[in-house]
């Protein structure tokens, strides 16, 4: 989405480039041998160098900065959920092979829930 909020006829040569490296620093977050935070920090640095350049520089790095953040908090909350549906799953399943061993050492059958019958 391009928003042009600047009074400015065009920025120069110079901030374009600024700007464009605050958007690209952006993808160390992809790399990964980099911890996930490299993105912010990245973006962060650069910005906090290089916004006296220009109130273009300014914008787009508040810009790169603040969608490095989201993008952050937003691979959290997928890898706690991971994480935490993980746990559920594996909990899930210790109580039914337990389950399942009890009742077929009563001699009883046992059907797993939420099983996919595959093999009939």
């Amino acid at each position: 989405m391009e928003i042009n909020d600047s009074p400015e006829i065009s920025p120069s040569r110079n901030e374009r480039h600024w700007a464009m490296g605050c958007h690209l620093i952006g993808l160390c977050a992809l790399i990964p041998v980099l911890p996930p935070i490299a993105g912010v920090i990245g973006v962060l640095v650069l910005w906090l160098l290089r916004r006296e350049e220009g109130s273009f520089v300014d914008r787009q790095g508040k810009e790169a900065l603040n969608f490095q953040i989201s993008l952050f908090i937003y691979a959290s909350i997928v890898l706690f959920l991971f994480t935490a549906g993980l746990s559920v799953l594996m909990v899930f399943a210790v109580v039914c092979i337990i389950i399942a061993v009890v009742k077929a050492s009563e001699g009883k059958a046992f059907r797993y829930p939420a099983c996919i019958r595959f093999i009939k």
